[in-house]
């Protein structure tokens, strides 16, 4: 029988070092590659997406001659910092941003979005800066914007990467012209925006969202006592079974940051939340993203009373500026909850 503790009663201190440390593919992605993507053969730009990568890999260890080298070598085409893969759910973008962190060589550094902006808040954006610029490529999982700082500093983050050498890839739902459209004024932060968009070539990966192929909806939540019994019976494979009541965790999870969500589920093989209910604060609705986030990370299943998933997040919130994060985040529950065999 597996041991039961509560995330609530966790509070993880985490090092400077440890953050740096910590920036690699999660277990879910530890081990893919290239060949191990299996393009959808009715989706063309799946394939040319992985064609584009390997090349892409090259340059990141093939650096660009300096000094004499550059003065008498074979003149190359000029090719820009980074390669960013827009694409919609669950079409396979983290797997290849992964394979591409897993095929190149050196120092190097696979993050999302909201963990290099959670580095830039714990370390300083210098320091960050700094710490970065000695890696051969930044992976950048999950690129999006929320708000305008986001996209000054992210535009200057990249600028100054690229500046030093380093070479960039992302994935996101949003092409990088388009960043911040719903979410802010983004036309007051074109020149950001136009910064950020200029130091990728872009790749399109078409397809339907893999994990709800034949699957249009969540399985039905588990009644209270059915969870208890789930929770009673639950054997595992020797790591910890979290079991929380959903309003308690989303209340912890205020006072943790975010950049420790990884560390607090340390142990963790699965997780139990009693009674469910629907997020209708937009600021608890996207720290609850990052969680689910890193859950989806460690491949945790999910067994959940309450609510069904398609119902955690309001309405408003799922047609809003944010609807992408919102969507992604329940295409990974559902995608758990299914691994777990029933749940919400």
């Amino acid at each position: 029988m597996a041991s039961v503790e509560h995330l609530t009663d966790r509070a993880p201190k985490v090092s400077v070092e440890e953050l740096l440390d910590g920036f690699y593919p999660s277990p879910r992605f530890k081990d893919v590659s290239f060949s191990s993507y299996r393009p959808d053969p009715s989706q063309p730009s799946q394939s040319a997406a992985v064609r584009g990568l390997r090349a892409f890999a090259t340059t990141v260890d093939e650096p660009e001659p300096s000094g004499l080298r550059k003065l008498f070598g074979a003149r190359k085409a000029p090719s820009r910092a980074g390669i960013y893969l827009d694409g919609g759910f669950g079409v396979g973008k983290t797997h290849l941003l992964a394979s591409l962190w897993h095929a190149t060589q050196g120092p190097k550094a696979f993050g999302t979005f909201v963990e290099y902006t959670n580095l830039c808040g714990v370390l300083s954006f210098r320091k960050t800066v700094e710490s970065l610029s000695g890696y051969n490529l930044v992976c950048i999982d999950e690129f999006e914007l929320d708000d305008p700082g986001d996209t000054v500093m992210m535009s200057r983050l990249m600028r100054e990467l690229a500046d030093a050498g380093v070479k960039l890839a992302a994935t996101s739902n949003t092409l990088p012209g388009s960043l911040g459209d719903g979410r802010f004024a983004a036309v007051d932060f074109q020149r950001e925006i136009q910064v950020l968009a200029d130091q990728f070539d872009v790749l399109r990966i078409d397809g339907e969202d893999y994990r709800h192929r034949g699957l249009p909806q969540p399985p039905a939540p588990l009644s209270e006592s059915g969870l208890r019994d789930h929770v009673r019976n639950y054997s595992g494979n020797g790591g910890l079974l979290a079991e929380d009541d959903f309003g308690d965790l989303i209340h912890h999870l205020a006072g943790v940051h975010p950049s420790k969500y990884r560390q607090l589920l340390d142990g963790v093989e699965a997780v139990a939340w009693h009674r469910v209910s629907t997020i209708t604060e937009q600021s608890v609705a996207l720290r609850f993203v990052v969680l689910a986030d890193r859950l989806y990370d460690r491949d945790v299943p999910i067994f959940a009373s309450g609510v069904p998933f398609d119902k955690l997040f309001t309405d408003e919130m799922m047609h809003g500026g944010y609807m992408k994060k919102y969507y992604r985040a329940v295409s990974r529950l559902t995608a758990l909850a299914r691994q777990g065999g029933s749940g919400a």
